[in-house]
């Protein structure tokens, strides 16, 4: 008779009647220990893997029902079978009394070896079931945790390693996720165990096989994923889901024995895994194609004026794909330099679309000769008329490179910052936002002294939510006139270095010049 493998315990006083059950069950094709006192088997259900135990109601040390009760009564060992046996306990209000202190079957002497590998074999079927459908119940609910970890994943990388780390947690193995970045290159993540942290990395796969749409699932030998160590004497399971015939495929990776037939659980991680990693695709071509708009819509080169050094950034926001409206101006007319930065309101391609507008008009109003609160009063106006309802800071200047001399007006802006040897100090010039009906005041005018450098800047660079923008503003004082930068490229990237974080909620603009 073929059963499947299974550990029995038999727990009998009596040297005799074990044997006899012990050699039944042997026979049968089960693992058996024994036991002759409940001490001895509760120790033995906390020591060893045990599926089912064979209980006598009468032992030396205390009833078969307190044994049994003390099973189910442990978390642990709740979902363990256990058949009462009796020769003596064998009416009908016996086996009540033990069937309802947790006993999963009675059988009452004389037993037939036929009759007690049936209920063995009928108990353990209800017991596997059972413990499939918690095991499936338990990897769902770890299903749903790393479905989410991964749809909140920042990027690509960030994305396969909760991916590698939540298959690793719902099966408790080595596990791969091998998925396509949007050019096409494949990166994998692995884990050893859910201990280990995941790291993702560029992987060259030496084939992905014939993948058509859809999820399936396919058994590899382990030196085909030699990048991990596998359990002996099993394959890999491998899910893979295609979402488009022009999608490389993702793939998910862990030993073979360990799904539930049909790998209900593996398949569906794979397709939650694709699905993201199709988001996440789209959301780097969405940003790609928007930060490519908004550099094609600010200058492509920086004008070269004897006696200043210029230098420009500008970072895009990484907490969304929608272009926004900061924007810079550094053009020559007339032998002066013409500088201006600015903000349209909001993230769109409308905002974008608006500072494009405003960039072109304050360029076409700068050549017809007028000085920098002119350029602003007829932007304005223009405003009001064809954009109602935007608004826009704006500081624009206009600086004679020789003497130094600047004329500024300033819409609303943040104030440029002027480091004159080692000393740092805010050129103020409030004047009312773009779009608004109100008066602007007389331009501001100052001298760059040699060797001082202006900067100016947008609020993302400044601004966050745990600080005040006196706060921003004093440290952006603080990190311009600390540190030795040879160039005035190396002063900008130390800028942002320290005064943004990893992720920047807001676009940064950033204009140095220095004069000689």
């Amino acid at each position: 008779m073929h059963v499947d493998p299974a550990t029995v315990l038999v727990v009998d006083d009596s040297a005799t009647k074990r044997y006899l059950l012990v050699s039944w069950l042997t026979r049968a094709g089960y693992a058996v220990v024994e036991a002759e006192t409940g001490t001895e088997a509760l120790e033995l259900v906390d020591a060893k893997p045990v599926d089912l135990v064979v209980l006598d109601v009468r032992l030396p040390d205390m009833s078969g029902f307190d044994v049994c009760e003390k099973i189910k009564g442990n978390p642990k060992h709740a979902a363990l079978p256990v058949v009462h046996v009796s020769a003596h306990a064998v009416d009908v209000a016996d086996r009540a009394h033990g069937l309802n202190r947790g006993a999963d079957a009675y059988l009452v002497e004389p037993i037939e070896p036929e009759e007690l590998v049936a209920t063995t074999q009928a108990v353990l079927r209800y017991y596997r079931a059972r413990k499939q459908a918690e095991l499936l119940a338990q990897r769902m609910a770890l299903l749903a945790e790393t479905t989410l970890a991964i749809n909140s994943a920042p990027d690509f990388p960030g994305l396969l390693e909760a991916a590698a780390l939540g298959t690793s947690k719902i099966f408790l193995s080595p596990v791969a996720v091998v998925a396509a970045t949007g050019d096409g290159d494949f990166w994998a993540a692995t884990s050893q165990d859910p201990e280990q942290q995941p790291v993702a990395g560029p992987w060259q796969p030496e084939q992905t096989g014939d993948i058509t749409v859809g999820t399936s699932f396919r058994t590899d030998p382990p030196d085909a994923w030699s990048m991990l160590d596998w359990p002996a004497d099993d394959q890999v399971g491998v899910a893979t889901t295609r979402i488009r015939h022009d999608r490389p495929p993702v793939l998910v990776a862990v030993p073979a024995g360990l799904n539930i037939p049909g790998a209900p659980v593996l398949r569906q991680l794979a397709q939650a895994i694709a699905a993201a990693v199709e988001a996440q695709r789209s959301y780097d071509e969405e940003h790609r194609i928007a930060i490519t708009l908004q550099r094609s819509l600010l200058p492509s080169r920086l004008p070269e004026i004897e006696g200043l050094a210029l230098a420009r950034r500008y970072e895009p926001a990484s907490a969304h794909t929608e272009i926004g409206g900061d924007f810079y101006e550094l053009t020559v007319i007339d032998g002066r330099l013409l500088v201006a930065i600015g903000d349209v309101a909001g993230h769109s391609l409308h905002a974008a679309t608006v500072m494009a507008e405003l960039r072109h008009a304050l360029r076409a109003y700068a050549v017809e000769g007028h000085p920098p609160g002119a350029v602003l009063a007829r932007i304005n106006d223009l405003m009001l008329k064809l954009l109602p309802g935007e608004v826009a800071t704006v500081c624009l200047m206009s600086i004679d490179s020789d003497s130094g001399h600047v004329r500024m007006a300033n819409a609303g802006h943040l104030p440029p910052l002027l480091i004159v040897d080692g000393e740092a100090s805010y050129i103020e010039d409030r004047g009312p936002l773009l779009g608004l009906r109100a008066n602007r005041p007389d331009d501001t005018e100052f001298v760059i002294p040699a060797g001082a450098t202006l900067v100016l800047y947008t609020d993302g660079l400044i601004e966050r939510r745990d600080a005040t923008i006196d706060d921003g503003l004093h440290a952006l004082a603080v990190s311009a006139t600390t540190g030795s930068d040879a160039t005035l490229d190396l002063f900008c990237d130390r800028l942002l270095a320290e005064l943004t974080g990893d992720e920047m909620s807001d676009d940064i603009a950033v204009v140095a010049l220095r004069r000689h």
